[in-house]
């Protein structure tokens, strides 16, 4: 008889074969690569402030947080943190998950479920895909950034209760959601309206407040939004962002929220002062913009609209080929390929931030020349971005 497990080695060859092996590259301790490929995109992970916000919640409530949020996993530091994102951002309340995952998981199950419509975003990220899947909805999933195919489905809906899922910032293409219109979609239809801004926070809207604080939507009784505490404010843990009533009630039904342990102290304590910081620091949103802009003229494609720089280069193994030239020079770039981006749009994701000091900023745009002037492109007319013919990356 054959091993059960097997089949395992079959699907490693695979992906081996298809360029698509994945593999884990602990970082060491102290200066390393530049970094063009992680999401703190504020350099707030490593600020002494927010290392002292960790440090100090580690010493005041301990290493751990005991138990699940209803029982004894839940701090005052929990409290300040939830009360001080909410009103950062525009929001009547806030609940903090262990993760963005968590929180998206929990919202879009807890606020669905069957007799319920969930309309996604194609491009939705994979924490919405997965809960539009254990929704137990009716899930209905429309081409990227289009109003009129949400307000198609909404329209022809037989069920009571619609929520329509999307994020603000696209993870891979960085490219912005049409709130607004989107926003008038699902007032029309009656549906509420859930964004996940993951990578809006800290780098959209006034002072960092996100796209839904930009489009004048934070706030409404219709609107609701998650966001991550791991990306702009370079800690970790998730939290949902919405009216009281509706945060009540995740209370009581979103089982990531019940059956999860709470947030550890230290990453909320690290995640309150990294908020603090930028409440202090505007300008760090726009720095990183600024910096996106930089990035963006040096690889030959348009202008971002957020801290994500996305460098198509089509073929996995040239990809990978090219991020690997980057880290050999000293700077890491991020590599997207399928299934993270579909078949053919295999990447070069660059991330901006704000606390790159000119002679870093000026290296790794050396570096990414060198390395993108070596790769054979073509011109896709269906995008405004670089993208490589499948030939081989030839010497640096």
């Amino acid at each position: 008889m054959t091993h059960p497990l097997s089949w395992l080695d079959d699907r490693a060859a695979a992906r081996r074969d298809a360029g698509l092996r994945r593999e884990l590259r602990p970082r060491g301790p102290g200066p390393g690569p530049i970094d063009l490929a992680g999401n703190d995109y504020l350099g707030l992970s490593a600020d002494p402030r927010v290392v002292a916000g960790g440090v100090d919640a580690l010493r005041v409530w301990g290493a751990g947080s005991t138990g699940s949020r209803l029982v004894t996993g839940s701090t005052t530091l929990h409290a300040d943190l939830e009360r001080e994102l909410a009103a950062f951002c525009g929001f009547g309340d806030a609940l903090v998950f262990s993760s963005g995952y968590t929180a998206n998981l929990g919202a879009v199950t807890a606020l669905s479920g069957p007799g319920a419509l969930v309309v996604s975003d194609a491009a939705a990220h994979a924490s919405l895909v997965d809960a539009r899947r254990l929704s137990r909805a009716r899930v209905q999933i429309v081409p990227h950034n289009d109003p009129a195919a949400v307000g198609a489905a909404l329209a022809d809906r037989d069920e009571e209760r619609a929520l329509v899922v999307t994020d603000s910032v696209g993870s891979a293409d960085g490219d912005l959601a049409p709130l607004a219109d989107l926003h008038r979609v699902c007032r029309a239809h009656g549906a509420v309206l859930l964004v996940d801004e993951a990578h809006g926070l800290g780098v959209r809207g006034p002072g960092g407040r996100g796209l839904l604080a930009e489009h004048g939507l934070a706030g409404a009784d219709d609107v609701l939004a998650t966001v991550t505490l791991s990306k702009a404010l370079g800690s970790q843990g998730g939290a949902v962002l919405a009216p009281p009533g509706v945060t009540s009630h995740l209370v009581d039904a979103a089982r990531s929220f019940i059956f999860d342990t709470g947030l550890n102290p230290a990453a909320a304590g690290s995640a309150l002062a990294a908020l603090r910081v930028l409440a202090g620091e505007p300008w760090r949103a726009g720095e990183v913009l600024r910096v996106a802009a930089e990035l963006a003229a040096v690889a030959g494609v348009a202008v971002p609209s957020s801290a994500v720089v996305p460098v198509l280069l089509g073929d996995p193994e040239v990809a990978m080929a090219a991020a690997a030239r980057c880290v050999d020079g000293g700077v890491r770039v991020g590599c997207f390929r399928p299934p993270s981006v579909p078949e053919g749009t295999s990447r070069l994701r660059l991330t901006a931030r704000a606390d790159l000091s000119p002679a870093d900023l000026e290296r790794a745009c050396a570096m990414l020349r060198q390395v993108l002037d070596a790769v054979p492109v073509r011109q896709d007319p269906g995008r405004s971005t670089r993208v490589a013919a499948t030939a081989p990356v030839t010497g640096t």
